[in-house]
């Protein structure tokens, strides 16, 4: 048994009750399952067994070690966007040799600590990058392997917010450029052309996507080969969506293998996976502090905020949520699930059907692994979360829960204010 279900009328997380964690834990919380993020990762790597295939797991999804070293020992790479997670991934026992550097802002610091690391390959988001990184690279006696990220400028049919290869987007080169800007790379001195990039945007719910997407990319291919650029990948980046809903269908990694595999040739592929793989493996355990009725509207008042999962607010996400213990009451009613938050966009669910809740209960927030506790925050100066993993059946605190202290360890107030 594996993953978030119900034994015995009581929410497990593999086989683990949940109730049982929340009361040393105290809540609010993010819980993960080990086995669930083992079975997603696998996912890809049994899909693609006809294909040289590297799994560069996104790291912007959800970048606790825990979760970067269980992926690395499986064998993942990581797909980083930051200083500070290049410097996660590398604390968290990641090969440099398995780390590719992503973003449109790189800045000098993070190019310098890069190619100091011996990451992979840059994905390189425009010609003014392209440049400096060049001259970052000569001044550290090094040469940067690049691959360039070309927007091909279609659409991913997803929420505008996470939607990046549209021709309007912010990032890549477009695609009718990128054989120039290849030639200009394939010219400077510190620069070694290795690869194309593309990402055309997340939480994707059909393959076709992709696989408009791969056939534009391989004509650019096949001219980079007539000029004498030859690759040896193709970076097709991440963004399979996942079912928040039930009946909400999804592609499956073979899904996408049945596409791109038969196509992709002796290329190395390099996908980036995040919310597919991290995304289904992680809760948010929240306590019911008040049931307030109004002639509008029923309200469920738990201790998770906004600052805690943010989606719901600004995405306009869904997150199904559920009790711990399974039918105590089996009346239907109609909810909004509100935190603690000074803000009316303060919610997880609006006008939610759920059997009846009582103050006290516990609700699980599912398939909350991606971007919940990696986009939380201090607001209304709220200390962030404690995230616990079941790991062959026992719950490890795998962070701390923030104190107060921690809160205000990095501020000052000048003598002069005093």
């Amino acid at each position: 048994m594996s993953g978030f279900e119900y034994v015995a009328d009581e929410l497990c997380c593999d086989s683990v009750s949940i109730s049982e964690i929340a009361a040393k834990v105290k809540t609010p919380f993010y819980l993960y399952s080990y086995d669930t993020l083992k079975k997603n990762y696998q996912s890809y790597v049994d899909a693609f067994q006809t294909v040289d295939l590297l799994v560069c797991y996104a790291c912007k999804a959800n970048s606790n070690l825990s979760i970067l070293r269980t992926l690395g020992n499986m064998g993942s790479g990581m797909d980083v966007l930051s200083y500070g997670e290049l410097f996660k991934a590398l604390k968290a026992g990641i090969s440099p040799a398995k780390i590719v550097f992503n973003g449109n802002g790189k800045t000098r610091t993070e190019m310098e600590y890069a190619l100091q690391s011996g990451v992979f390959a840059f994905n390189v988001d425009s010609q003014n990058e392209l440049f400096l990184l060049n001259e970052v690279a000569g001044a550290t006696n090094t040469v940067a392997r690049i691959a360039l990220r070309v927007n091909p400028d279609i659409n991913p049919l997803t929420h505008p917010y996470v939607a990046t290869g549209l021709a309007k987007s912010k990032f890549g080169i477009p695609i009718h450029e990128a054989k120039d800007v290849y030639q200009t790379a394939a010219s400077l001195e510190n620069i070694n052309v290795v690869g194309i990039h593309s990402h055309i945007g997340s939480q994707l719910s059909k393959v076709e996507i992709y696989l408009e997407t791969l056939k534009k990319i391989m004509a650019l291919v096949d001219e980079l080969h007539n000029i004498r650029i030859h690759l040896e990948f193709i970076n097709l980046g991440g963004g399979i969506g996942i079912p928040y809903q039930d009946g909400e269908y999804m592609p499956h990694p073979k899904d996408l293998s049945k596409i791109i595999s038969p196509l992709i040739g002796d290329y190395r592929l390099i996908l980036e996976p995040g919310r597919s793989i991290v995304g289904p493996a992680g809760v948010l355990v929240t306590d019911v502090l008040y049931i307030k009725y109004t002639h509008k509207k029923n309200f469920i008042v738990v201790d998770a905020g906004m600052n805690d999962l943010i989606r719901p607010s600004i995405y306009g996400a869904y997150h199904q949520a559920v009790l711990t213990t399974k039918h105590i009451y089996p009346e239907e009613m109609l909810y909004d699930i509100v935190g603690p938050i000074c803000e009316e966009g303060d919610f997880i669910a609006r006008d939610r059907s759920m059997p009846r809740v009582k103050q006290g209960d516990l609700l699980v927030i599912k398939d909350a692994g991606a971007y919940g506790f990696s986009m939380s925050s201090n607001y209304n100066s709220r200390t962030r979360l404690p995230e616990v993993m079941v790991v062959n059946g026992k719950d490890y605190i795998i962070r701390e829960r923030e104190t107060y202290e921690d809160m205000i360890c990095r501020e000052s107030i000048p003598e002069s204010l005093w």
